[in-house]
């Protein structure tokens, strides 16, 4: 297979310093020309690879924002920061920071919106960004345990469970205060929202804005 023109070497393998020009183009893009406007002939220009180029990596837009948008959601990482209250505070607020993120905004409301009519686009979001972020939540519950903070899981099942209902409601929480309300998710916030986490309605109600 032939590289693009840009590369200048013919049978080159993929590059990976071009997927991110790629993807660092397409959420240029976003921003500045918005979904609609967006073109893979404009990401292309913007990346310096040939069109055909993107095509042999992503079959339309639909994939190539999705891809853009969980590259940023991989640089998540859970701190250790002492304490299960205090990795999760930590974890969150990188979510937070991410989605305040005019690229990330504008990438992760576009292909939702997009996912209530296309069912694989819908199952790519969950592949490439939600069910690789559980990976934080099984994390911050193993170093918990370690810990002694949390009693060792003997249900694999229904780990995997709970591990899908506390992303779910982390997530969840976050992205409809920053994305939704259009309200900081700032650290007092995330302390209340750990607090009702791991102490649930029993928690000392979360301070007012």
């Amino acid at each position: 297979m032939q590289s693009s023109p840009s590369a200048g070497r013919p049978g080159r393998p993929r590059s990976a310093a071009a997927d991110a020009a790629i993807l660092a183009a397409t959420r240029e893009a976003l921003v500045e020309l918005g979904w609609s406007k967006l073109t893979l002939g404009d990401v292309a220009t913007r990346a310096g690879v040939a069109k055909t180029t993107l095509y042999r990596r992503w079959a339309g837009k639909n994939e190539l924002v999705v891809d853009a948008v969980a590259e940023l959601f991989d640089e998540l990482e859970l701190p250790d920061r002492g304490s299960l209250a205090a990795d999760i505070e930590g974890v969150v607020l990188q979510f937070a920071a991410i989605l305040d993120r005019p690229d990330a905004k504008s990438g992760l409301m576009a292909v939702v919106a997009e996912s209530t009519r296309d069912d694989a686009l819908r199952e790519r979001i969950r592949a490439s960004i939600v069910d690789r972020q559980k990976r934080l939540v099984l994390a911050g519950r193993a170093r918990a345990t370690a810990r002694g903070e949390l009693p060792p899981e003997t249900d694999p099942e229904g780990a995997a469970r709970t591990a899908d209902l506390i992303f779910d409601m982390v997530a969840g929480a976050v992205v409809h205060r920053t994305l939704v309300s259009a309200r900081p998710a700032d650290e007092e916030w995330v302390r209340g929202l750990t607090r009702v986490l791991l102490l649930g309605l029993t928690a000392a109600s979360p301070p007012a804005d």
